[in-house]
């Protein structure tokens, strides 16, 4: 059997095994107990924060990256790279 006729063996299996699974009826999940809603006091708690701490220091670029950094070089930096720091 040569390599190719085995690569084609194994694709085949594996088509055979997709078919019946997608034949059998899925197993219904299990019911999942929903938490209630925070209380009131914890979105009054989160209003009360200075929003200068979240605010981005006007000199500086401010272009995020997708983790959430902040890029650190002046605002209109010719470079075509953001420095995040």
């Amino acid at each position: 059997m040569s390599k190719l006729d085995a690569v084609r063996a194994l694709r085949e299996a594996r088509f055979e095994q997709e078919r019946s699974r997608a034949a059998k009826p899925a197993a219904r999940p299990k019911a999942v107990p929903v938490a209630p809603p925070p209380a009131p006091a914890a979105k009054t708690a989160r209003k009360a924060q200075p929003a200068e701490s979240a605010a981005p220091d006007e000199s500086l670029c401010g272009h995020r990256n997708i983790s959430g950094r902040t890029c650190t070089r002046e605002k209109g930096h010719a470079a075509k790279t953001h420095r995040y720091g």
